[in-house]
């Protein structure tokens, strides 16, 4: 609100300058000064998201360029030059060379904007910086939805890409004849409303198409090495496929392993057995974060509580599953 009446204080005063050079046209140049006020509030406007390191790459640059096409000039007039050349033309000689100087400026400031801080050591760019590191999201982890639970408690604050070809992959579940399919499409689309409503992170729609690959997954993978970027997935073949073509991958299923408790052997706790097993006389019962608990001997208990001592634990690519036996 502050900045908003901060705008029209501008135009009005811009106004009133106007107006008071005006004299007899002072209401034409009131409404000249108007004008010009609010154009330069319209550019401010639209000029919101300008990255400060750019802004300020490209005033270095100009600053370096008039500097070079000053010590042009000078050197310019140091030197004798034939009577024949007219003051006009040297002066037009050296505006023309300032105008080159500060192109060059800007343009390989806008270039070289990424190591900025090289060249001025002491001046930081930390958010910017840290918005320079993007996640391209494929559909699994959208779908799945735990990361909008994992971005909500600020472990992740870096840019999100979604990718077009993923957005198009996704509107065609929502539209499937399939009910599993259509909700998980319309699940996936909600999801990204929901990232993009949260503050602290930044979600892009990525146009680059790659239609010349036909995989989803290598789309993903060849977008990833052209952007730099790391892949968010809970695919396991996408992460065995980046993996092979040097793509860091972010698994949430890993993630998810890693929270869950850690168990020794020896250790007891209770469980209710749901089912039976694959071996003989075997039960299984889960934890609360969906871990297989397996019991030997436990077959005749099934649909009771038990207490239980753990053997040994295996971890496997698609998860942790508990060992144990009866009590007793």
């Amino acid at each position: 609100m502050g900045l908003f009446f901060l705008r029209i204080l501008f135009v009005l005063i811009f106004t009133i300058i106007g107006y008071s050079l005006g004299g007899p046209l002072a209401f034409i140049y009131a409404a000249a000064g108007f004008c010009i006020g609010l154009l330069v509030v319209i550019f401010e406007v639209s000029a919101r998201r300008v990255s400060l390191k750019g802004l300020s790459s490209v005033v270095f640059g100009i600053v370096l360029g008039l500097a070079l096409s000053w010590v042009f000039s000078e050197t310019l007039d140091r030197f004798p030059l034939p009577k024949d050349l007219s003051i006009e033309f040297i002066n037009n000689i050296k505006i023309f060379v300032t105008f080159v100087f500060v192109y060059l400026g800007i343009t390989l400031g806008i270039k070289g904007k990424d190591d900025f801080n090289l060249v001025i050591p002491y001046v930081k760019f930390k958010r910017q910086e840290l918005r320079e590191e993007v996640i391209i999201m494929d559909t699994s982890s959208i779908i799945d939805g735990r990361i909008l639970d994992i971005v909500k408690t600020k472990f992740i604050e870096e840019k999100f890409i979604i990718p077009r070809f993923i957005l198009n992959e996704l509107q065609a579940l929502a539209d499937s004849t399939d009910h599993m399919k259509r909700q998980k499409g319309k699940r996936g689309i909600e999801i990204l409303h929901a990232l993009k409503k949260e503050p602290d992170i930044e979600v892009e729609i990525h146009d680059q198409n790659l239609d010349e690959i036909k995989s989803v997954d290598e789309k993903v993978v060849k977008l990833a090495q052209n952007l730099d970027s790391k892949v968010l997935t809970t695919d396991y073949n996408l992460n065995r496929i980046a993996q092979l073509e040097g793509v860091k991958i972010l698994n949430i299923n890993d993630l998810a392993n890693a929270l869950k408790p850690t168990f020794i052997a020896g250790e007891r706790f209770e469980l209710k057995l749901i089912k039976e097993g694959k071996e003989q006389n075997q039960a299984i019962g889960y934890l609360e974060d969906g871990t297989m608990v397996v019991v030997e001997g436990a077959k005749r208990l099934i649909g009771k509580t038990v207490l239980i001592e753990v053997t040994s634990v295996l971890q496997s690519p698609s998860g942790r599953i508990i060992f144990t036996k009866l009590v007793g």
